[in-house]
């Protein structure tokens, strides 16, 4: 290169430096000491050569004050301002709220575009009142102290008697009237668990059992929740709660089967998953099995006291004893009965398989069409034990009314906490 070409290029990164140096004065970045010495290097003979080494040793000493300066400053929020798209990956996104709807495409449904409600539709109710929620449903709340029963109530051929009030019925507990303090009638939903013997007796039963099973499920209140038990020497949790049909067929179709029979232990333990889980008061079990208990830890009045225990669901029971043996078959119908009775069900024992559906939808009409009632005791908490509940309706222009309902309870003292037993059950999906 030329003399001329390198004086001139000098020149031009010297002009360049000078204008670095001026605009970092300007900015208060650079010191009058600076300045000096900057300008006591430029003019030695060796200009050209000093002074991009004067600037980059300049420009390092203060890049740090340059970079804090040029920052932007934060918001009121503490939270960093980011041009346009631009976003620091040091600080977390902002999440958009999940109770607004954003949805650009509105839906054809016109409860879907209404606004999310994040709090509960009811306020809080006295126990024994009674509340509309807002999907229309009633519901009744009860204190710690009030025993509810659920009933039904049926004419002497077997027929449903829709119609009664609180009036119409009579509660009494150890022989002592009692004073309701709350009633309801309405199709609430319910907890519902289904056990199916899964002995290989059953094997060639199952497909009728699981259709008649799916066709009471279907005719059921579409907002139950149920569960699906298949047992034979255990108890299998083959489906938890849920409401999807799908998902309970799922749980009706799994077949594993054993040569022994654990009822006792399956309604017991399915007792105990009501009890921690369910998210209704009405709360049900439906026994089918063809063939007496062979296999349980408890008997049967281990089994009933855990279930009223509980606050026990109401047990429907439907033995398929039509091809058992004739002595077995007696032990089976003798626990089946005394299983129901207790617990405010009913016991059927079908001639063959092709009645089973007709069972099915009998017991579908009596879960969704009963009464709750509910009651303090006059007997004192404090004494605890076992007490006899017995409930009666009178209705002229109906007869003679029958009222199905739980045998009796177990009293739990006040100090006691609630009983939630773990549940014996066995998952396997």
């Amino acid at each position: 290169m030329s003399q001329g070409g390198c004086f001139a290029g000098g020149t031009l990164f010297s002009l360049a430096c000078i204008c670095i140096v001026m605009m970092l004065r300007k900015m208060q970045l650079l010191s009058a000491d600076d300045l000096s010495m900057f300008s006591t290097g430029f003019s030695n003979s060796r200009a050209l050569r000093v002074t991009p080494l004067i600037a980059l040793v300049l420009l390092g000493c203060i890049g740090s004050p340059v970079l804090c300066q040029v920052q932007p400053a934060p918001t009121a929020q503490g939270a960093p301002t980011m041009p346009g798209a631009m976003r620091d990956p040091t600080h977390p996104e902002i999440q958009p709220r999940l109770d607004l709807d954003r949805d650009p495409i509105p839906s054809p449904e016109a409860e879907d575009n209404a606004p999310v409600i994040t709090t509960s539709p009811l306020a809080p109710a006295a126990p024994g009142e009674i509340q509309k929620r807002q999907d229309g449903i009633y519901t009744m709340h009860k204190d710690v102290d009030e025993v509810l029963l659920t009933c039904a109530a049926v004419d002497e051929e077997g027929r449903s008697v829709p119609d009664l009030s609180r009036g119409d019925f009579r509660v009494w507990e150890d022989g002592a009237p009692q004073t309701t303090s709350s009633f309801l009638h309405q199709d609430d939903p319910v907890s519902l668990g289904i056990l199916v013997d899964n002995s290989g007796s059953m094997h060639d039963k199952r497909a009728a059992v699981n259709a008649a099973a799916l066709n009471l499920l279907k005719a059921s209140n579409p907002k139950d929740a149920a569960f699906i038990v298949n047992f034979s020497d255990r108890a299998i949790l083959d489906q938890g709660f849920t409401s999807d049909i799908v998902a309970l067929n799922r749980g009706l179709s799994h077949f594993d089967s054993k040569n022994t029979t654990a009822l006792y232990d399956a309604v017991a333990a399915s007792a105990d998953e009501l009890a921690n889980h369910a998210k209704q008061p009405k709360q049900v079990l439906l026994v089918i099995t063809d063939g007496a208990d062979n296999a349980s830890r408890l008997d049967l009045e281990q089994t009933i006291r855990r279930v009223q225990n509980l606050g026990g669901p109401v047990v429907y029971s439907i033995g398929l004893l039509f091809e058992t043996e004739k002595a077995e078959a007696g032990r089976a119908r003798d626990a089946l009965q005394r299983l129901s009775q207790e617990t405010g069900g009913i016991a059927y024992f079908p001639n063959s398989l092709q009645d089973v559906d007709t069972i099915a939808a009998a017991v579908a009409r009596d879960i969704r069409d009963q009464y709750t009632i509910g009651y303090h005791s006059s007997n004192p908490a404090s004494l605890g034990g076992y007490r006899v509940v017995r409930v009666e309706a009178k209705a002229p222009k109906h007869g003679k009314v029958i009222v199905r309902t739980r045998r009796g309870y177990y009293a739990k003292k006040p100090e006691s906490a609630p009983q939630h037993t773990r549940s014996a059950l066995n998952s396997e999906q």
